[in-house]
């Protein structure tokens, strides 16, 4: 698996990490719990179809601070579409996990013309008092890998310390995964609620909604409540074996869907 290419986004004064790779149609892909502290197989694999724009949202891993000024959803609304503008993904299609997929839904619907086709993997952002979500906020550490994912080995594949790393290099690392849960939280505090349900009747491109059939942190019924509410064209589907970050759980077979969603417009 080779390495993408490296570039920066100015958002807010602060400088958010660009990683892209492959040829063709430009993809934007917003990570989702616990971001991307490294290329992943998913985007390797998608990246044979397409050009993979893999975004670091600020404070999220590769783009350090700048979380800590974003006080509202329009903050982050602002933050995004600076960052998606800045890394010339305009009328493009844009791909968004878990918290990814609230930032992306967030993007269609206020900016209806930036976004070519949507795909929306698990995608946080409502919350039902009737049936709530898992509680992501209140998650006893070491556990975050097996809740999030069907196989939690996967995750921290991901997501561990690098074998070889110095004390230093621990530490900085450790940080920077601190800072992505931070600045999840930051936007979907308390409940997870961020404001989409009164915003999705304004998406009105095409729309793929995905879910594991394994997720524990997502009920079904978010995404038919997604489905039910968006205004474009949707199509649903289940990816058999995988949690609720389906895109570390089952690479391949997510990037094939979404290769024959994206193809199909």
């Amino acid at each position: 698996m080779s390495d993408p290419t490296a570039g920066t986004v100015s958002v807010n004064g602060q400088s958010c990490r660009i990683w892209s790779k492959g040829t063709g149609r430009r993809v934007g892909v917003l990570p989702g719990i616990g971001g991307l502290p490294q290329w992943s197989p998913f985007l390797d694999e998608l990246s044979q179809s397409c050009t993979v724009v893999a975004l670091s949202p600020p404070g999220f891993q590769g783009s350090g601070v700048g979380h800590e000024q974003l006080d509202s959803d329009l903050d982050w609304a602002l933050a995004l579409y600076d960052l998606m503008v800045g890394a010339g993904l305009e009328d493009c299609d844009l791909i968004g996990v878990s918290v990814g997929g609230a930032f992306a839904a967030l993007l269609a619907a206020t900016w209806p013309r930036l976004v070519r086709r949507l795909v929306l993997v698990a995608p946080l952002g409502l919350f039902d008092e009737e049936d709530p979500s898992a509680d992501i906020f209140a998650v006893r550490p070491g556990t975050m890998p097996d809740l999030l994912c069907a196989n939690g080995s996967a995750y921290r594949a991901l997501h561990d310390v690098p074998e070889g790393a110095t004390d230093d290099q621990t530490i900085e690392w450790q940080i920077k995964e601190l800072r992505a849960l931070e600045a999840m939280h930051r936007y979907m505090w308390p409940l997870g609620d961020a404001n989409l349900a009164k915003r999705l009747p304004r998406i009105s491109v095409p729309t793929l909604l995905v879910r594991g059939d394994q997720d524990a942190v997502l009920p079904e019924s978010y995404v038919g409540r997604f489905a039910q509410t968006i205004a474009g064209p949707v199509e649903s589907t289940t990816i058999a074996g995988a949690g609720h970050l389906a895109d570390i759980d089952a690479p391949e077979n997510l990037a094939t869907r979404i290769r024959e969603f994206l193809e199909a417009g």
